[in-house]
């Protein structure tokens, strides 16, 4: 079994096609998926779907990109749905500087009231990093130990330590899988293996040989077959060590 630790079941792009997807998924040994939330909209679709299937759990937060219109009333939202049975993490939270440089002050403050509630709800933190990995680490150390994912980390493989020992797990997406992924790659080499992850990041970032169309869960077992080969492992040692690592963090 296999569990995509981060996908967006909740996004538009599905459209009514969902549960076409989740059977996809199913079909290919997909045991478990985490539906993540990045806004007011999408976090009330993925603790719906959440709700709708055993096999679906959901994670609550607020994305970078969205930290400028962030507010108090919607912090206590946040609060009410952490409290939810079938939320098990917060996030996906964190820092974007690519798509946002102008807002940096709101992104830090947004991340640490997530990492707050993270503690307070004893819940992992679903980290987004992009062209933050400094910023990102500088936030988290003030913070640490802290538990969670860094999500579809793009960060060098030379900060791996750096984040494990804050205490957070390394989950790798499609890029690893592509031709030109060399950073990925090395980083896949060098994961702690109690600290490893795969996820999707479905519908975006469709592994080879899809790369370029609407990616979906079942697809994660092709980020695992690479991790396996670029480990010199089995398959199935990587399927069973990211399922455990996923299972203990997300307590599922």
């Amino acid at each position: 079994m296999l569990i995509d630790t981060h996908t967006h079941l909740n996004s538009h792009k599905y459209g009514d096609h969902v549960d076409d997807v989740i059977n996809r998924a199913r079909a290919a040994d997909v045991g478990v998926m985490i539906v993540v939330g990045y806004d007011k909209e999408t976090n009330k679709k993925a603790i719906e779907l959440a709700e709708r299937h055993p096999f679906l759990y959901a994670t609550v937060g607020y994305h970078p990109t969205e930290a400028k219109h962030i507010t108090d009333p919607d912090f206590r939202l946040l609060e009410r749905q952490l409290a939810h049975e079938r939320v098990v993490g917060v996030g996906e939270c964190g820092l974007d500087f690519y798509w946002d440089k102008d807002h940096v002050d709101q992104q830090v403050a947004v991340l640490n009231k997530q990492i707050e509630l993270s503690k307070r709800f004893d819940k992992p933190l679903v980290i987004h990093m992009r062209d933050a990995s400094e910023a990102t680490y500088n936030v988290l150390a003030e913070h640490a130990p802290v538990k969670g994912i860094m999500h579809s980390y793009s960060g060098s493989a030379e900060m791996v330590p750096l984040f494990t020992e804050l205490g957070l797990h390394i989950s790798l997406a499609g890029p690893v899988t592509f031709h030109n992924g060399h950073k990925p790659k090395a980083v896949a080499k060098v994961v702690p293996l109690d600290r490893l992850l795969i996820e999707t990041d479905s519908p975006y970032l469709s592994p080879h040989p899809f790369r370029g169309k609407t990616n979906e869960p079942a697809r994660v077992k092709l980020v695992a077959e690479e991790i396996a080969r670029l480990r010199d492992m089995s398959y199935s040692d990587i399927a069973k060590i990211t399922t455990d690592n996923a299972k203990a963090l997300f307590r599922i």
